[in-house]
């Protein structure tokens, strides 16, 4: 009877020594995975007891809803290895989310450090194939080096190396065209004060916009020669605080442009400006900044005494007192415009393989600056049917990209072959971002009641794949041709532009109607192209040759 008792009282201990089991393996785990990580500093543990919230694009850990596992915060003190982890691609269901600043969280939810503006409104922008403002999609750019990385294992194995952050590591996306578009270049990150290098060794173009009370270079209302439709202040615009902003790259200083210096060092030589609206829009911001230091102001003028600039042509500002010329030359595609004759009559075409009959009055300058790229978001030639034409065929169809390569490449050759690299200093300007809300150029966008800069850079538009492109084409190139990459830093400033102000209104319907037809391309001067006169200064000082030596 007792061996009974003692039977029947083991069979009731014995369900309740297994969870005992379970839960003194669970310890035995729990106790493993601490020290584990505290030996190894948190590279592979500490993410996971953070929820698992999110990953890299390339490496899809996905988001798992762990909300049972208390969140540990590791930002007070992160471990400075682990942004360097590169994880493996994996899927569970359909969680996804993307990796920032080596932190994990959920994506819509992510925060930029810094930022202190929040999403207002859905930008667009009208570069065709460029698509609609969104996250920054970040490349990566060596100083001194503009091949972009295009392979994104790579890109990830170098960076895990080196313990940089995971936000540089190079993403790659396709467009709607089926077209790699990149991320916008950026350098290492912003530097401490303390840390910062010489301009020698700094991407000058990765920075940020901060206030400065000495800007612009010329005062609001004194330099004549702007035209009407980059003349905000002439037209009423009532606010001036986009005047007051300077890039700062992050790393290293750039020094301010010291318009007497630059005119001394083009004393007896000529710089032209070669392309299209964007670039005459430079072109006379550097006009404005040098005449501001002239003391005579009738000492600088335009050699055929012309004060509008808009129409195509040939335009030369001549500054007396150091005997040098500051050119723009009116060449949008910088390929040429041409015609087509067949049975059913003439009709325009875009010569492809042929350059623009413009090169004779700047193959021989001192400094070249070229740019192209917002032509190539018109109808016709985005479109690409029956417009396209190498020798005597004409395409039916060319995607837009593909012929804007072609372009660049027949560019490429008339430099290699026409340009002395020993006398000449070549520069192409990069695609200048724009800001249509609401519609496009041509569709009612709007950008007239922005006042400030974009802050938070999660708000960014994509790289422009035509920039991708070129500089493909730049590392072909025998001649050195420096990228003024200006897509980034005018990706911020949607409060820039033009819009309504751009005329003068009679009536209170006229600014109304105004209101349907804004610029949202261009840029009020003075304003963000004088910095683009800046980054040049600094980029020909960078160069340090001929008469730019330091």
């Amino acid at each position: 009877m007792e061996s009974t008792r003692l039977a029947l009282a083991d069979q009731l201990l014995a369900p309740r020594r297994k969870p005992f089991l379970l839960w003194v393996a669970a310890s035995l785990i729990i106790l493993s995975l601490f020290f584990l990580t505290t030996s190894f500093k948190g590279r592979i543990v500490t993410p996971f007891f953070s929820g698992f919230n999110s990953v890299t694009r390339n490496s899809s850990l996905v988001s798992w809803p762990f909300s049972r596992f208390p969140s540990i915060n590791t930002t007070s003190s992160p471990p400075t290895n682990v942004i360097g982890v590169v994880l493996e691609k994996t899927h569970v269901g359909n969680f996804t989310g993307i990796t920032q600043n080596g932190s994990f969280g959920d994506e819509e939810a992510t925060s930029v450090p810094g930022s202190h503006e929040a999403k207002s409104g859905n930008l667009t922008d009208s570069s065709g194939d460029e698509g609609g403002l969104e996250r920054p999609r970040l490349g990566i750019i060596e100083p001194g080096n503009h091949s972009l990385s295009s392979n994104a294992g790579d890109a990830d194995a170098k960076r895990s190396a080196e313990g940089a952050s995971v936000e540089n590591l190079v993403a790659e996306i396709k467009n709607e065209g089926n077209e790699e578009i990149g991320r916008f270049p950026v350098g290492g990150g912003e530097q401490g004060e303390n840390n910062k290098v010489s301009i020698e060794k700094c991407d000058i173009f990765d920075g940020k916009w901060v206030r400065d009370d000495s800007k612009p270079y010329y005062p609001l209302g004194s330099c004549p020669y702007i035209d009407k439709d980059f003349d905000c202040y002439l037209h009423g615009r009532p606010d001036v605080g986009f005047v007051k902003w300077k890039w700062q790259p992050n790393g290293c200083d750039i020094p301010s442009l010291n318009a007497t210096d630059f005119l001394e060092r083009l004393r007896g030589k000529k710089l032209v400006f070669v392309g299209d609206s964007l670039n005459r829009n430079m072109w006379e911001s550097l006009v404005c900044i040098l005449r501001n230091s002239i003391g005579k102001k009738k000492r600088v003028y335009e050699i055929s005494g012309r004060r509008e600039f808009k129409k195509k042509g040939i335009y030369a500002f001549r500054f007396e007192d150091y005997n040098c010329t500051v050119d723009f030359v009116s060449s949008p595609f910088l390929v040429r415009e041409s015609s087509f004759k067949t049975k059913n009559g003439t009709f325009e075409t875009l010569r492809l393989d042929l350059m623009d009959q413009t090169t004779s009055m700047y193959h021989d300058a001192d400094v070249i600056i070229f740019n192209s790229g917002h032509w190539w978001t018109h109808e016709k030639t985005s479109r690409g049917e029956d417009y396209y034409q190498e020798g005597n065929h004409v395409h039916r169809r060319l995607k837009v990209l593909e012929a804007y390569k072609r372009a660049l490449l027949t560019w490429a050759r008339w430099i290699d072959k026409n340009i002395d690299r020993n006398r000449t200093l070549v520069f192409f300007k990069g695609y200048s971002v724009t800001h249509f809300r609401g519609g496009q150029w041509n569709s009612g966008g709007q950008c007239h009641r922005e006042t400030e800069p974009i802050f938070n850079t999660a708000y960014l538009g994509k790289y422009p794949s035509k920039m991708r492109a070129l500089q493909h084409v730049l590392q072909e190139t025998k001649i050195p041709v420096i990228y003024l990459n200006i897509s980034r830093l005018t990706a911020y400033r949607k409060d820039a532009h033009p819009s309504i102000y751009r005329m003068t209104y009679n009536t209170a319907e006229e600014r109304i109607a105004a209101e349907r037809s804004q610029d949202c391309s261009h840029w009020c001067l003075p304003g963000v192209p004088d910095t683009w006169n800046e980054l040049l200064y600094a980029s020909l000082l960078k160069a340090g040759l001929g008469s730019w030596k330091k």
